[in-house]
């Protein structure tokens, strides 16, 4: 079959000009499980591979959290793990600030080799989502995500395996309760932050507000919106690995898992959302947001594909411990204006900036995915006129709503059995992921854990 080769080596000529120093270049990308994956490609590979793209086994696409194969997906042996290309994405060359080798990154996508996106790969899953908004509904999608994360004691968390909160850079102490907005823990890592911003600026990164968050050692950094929604993402996968990083240098670990603690509260990936013209006007301006059918419409639809979507927001075990009443962690389908206690919440502000926050997802799910699944659920309430019903008015938690699964196999079904997210999706992609899932989701219950000995070595 011949390949297909855009001959993008332009862009890569021009960075390599404007960094004579680079000699490594770091390619990324982002699989199903949101691990971030590539290779390194010394200084002479690099316009080659935008030319002619690079070949990466098949398998790659499939692998468990842990970087197992999963043969059961049909996309290893069965395929003969034949290879792929990775296609770069232009724009997104970058330095990389961290290391001390002079080193540039990019982003890429997995295609076949007649050059059509592969539909195992969550970057194409989104684009296509989004390309059905332009060509169906003449309106474009914009967004921007907001990442929680902890910082913690490296050694406790790598050697030790009980994660605690780091000591402050500055000082000796230590975080030990909850400190919501504390000023004073963001200056006991204030070198830390200095470096990421730094950095941010560097990879041009739209990083604005810092928050100390709700739990010890736990912080928020919020993109600003972007009018393409791919940038969006591909934005959050650079600052997730770009805070990494960051804390390494530091001597610090960062997760973004969902639930680290058992008794702090969890870290979420809040999205918000709204819908541009094609002269780039908010579609849900307004200031009686209860009252305007397109932003009803789209809330309906999340409201709708909700349940089918939490292996989305919610992809691995410990995703599930985060939903706890009163966490700040919707645990139901709900929405309503001005209320954190909701999945789907309608910001306050002025009404040309009235938009969606999506509340449900953990910091631990793929962005990609997640954005997919959201604008998904926004284009069949759109299309179909779904009705949300009232907005909820104080305390979310304590109403019934509509059951969304509340734990990983739940939640497997529910994307298995999906009737909406399938037109979406693809009828592949959801057997692919529900497949990987599983697996991963058998080998996670099949290892005896603490708590295993803890509850049941004495007493059974």
């Amino acid at each position: 079959m011949a390949l297909v080769t855009p001959r993008l080596g332009a862009e890569a000529e021009t960075f390599l000009r404007a960094n004579p120093d680079v000699q490594s270049v770091q390619v990324i990308w982002t699989d199903m499980c949101g691990v971030i994956r590539g290779k390194v490609l010394r200084r002479d590979e690099v316009v080659p591979a935008w030319n002619d793209g690079r070949f990466l086994p098949i398998s790659a696409l499939v692998l468990d959290i842990t970087g197992q194969d999963v043969p059961e997906t049909g996309l290893v042996f069965d395929e003969g793990d034949r290879d792929l290309l990775m296609w770069p994405i232009p724009g997104t060359f970058v330095r990389v600030p961290w290391l001390e080798e002079p080193t540039a990154q990019y982003t890429a996508r997995l295609c076949d080799l007649d050059g059509k996106p592969h539909y195992a790969d969550p970057r194409n899953v989104l684009e296509g989502i989004v390309r059905r908004f332009k060509n169906e509904l003449g309106m474009n999608p914009v967004g921007a995500v907001e990442l929680e994360f902890f910082l913690m004691d490296r050694k406790s968390a790598y050697e030790d395996g009980k994660p605690v909160p780091p000591k402050s850079l500055n000082n000796e102490w230590r975080p030990k309760h909850y400190q919501a907005y504390h000023l004073q823990d963001t200056d006991d890592f204030a070198p830390f932050f200095a470096d990421l911003y730094k950095y941010c600026e560097i990879q041009d990164l739209p990083a604005k507000t810092l928050i100390a968050e709700y739990a010890p050692g736990q912080m928020e950094i919020v993109l600003r919106h972007r009018t393409d929604i791919l940038d969006a993402c591909d934005e959050a996968i650079m600052l997730k690995r770009l805070i990494k990083a960051t804390a390494e240098k530091h001597g610090l670990c960062a997760t973004f898992m969902a639930k680290p603690y058992s008794e702090w509260t969890g870290s979420g990936m809040h999205v918000h959302v709204s819908l541009g013209d094609e002269a780039g006007k908010n579609l849900f301006a307004t200031d009686e947001p209860e009252k305007h059918p397109l932003l009803l419409n789209a809330i309906g639809g999340l409201k709708a594909t909700m349940a089918e979507s939490m292996l989305i927001f919610a992809p691995n075990a410990n995703s599930y411990r985060r939903f706890r009443r009163h966490s700040y962690a919707p645990v139901a389908a709900t929405w309503g204006i001005n209320n954190r206690t909701v999945a789907l919440r309608v910001p306050a502000g002025n009404a040309n900036s009235c938009h969606i926050e999506h509340r449900p997802s953990g910091a631990d799910a793929n962005p990609y995915l997640v954005m997919a699944s959201i604008l998904a659920g926004m284009h069949y309430g759109i299309t179909e006129k779904i009705d949300p019903g009232a907005p909820i008015e104080g305390n979310g938690y304590s109403r019934r709503s509509k059951h969304i699964p509340g734990n990983w196999f739940e939640a497997i079904d529910a994307f298995w059995r999906a009737s909406i997210l399938k037109e979406y999706f693809g009828k592949d992609f959801i057997e692919t992921f529900c497949t990987l899932k599983e697996v991963e989701a058998d080998r996670f219950f099949a290892e005896p854990t603490l708590r295993d000995f803890e509850w049941y070595l004495r007493t059974v």
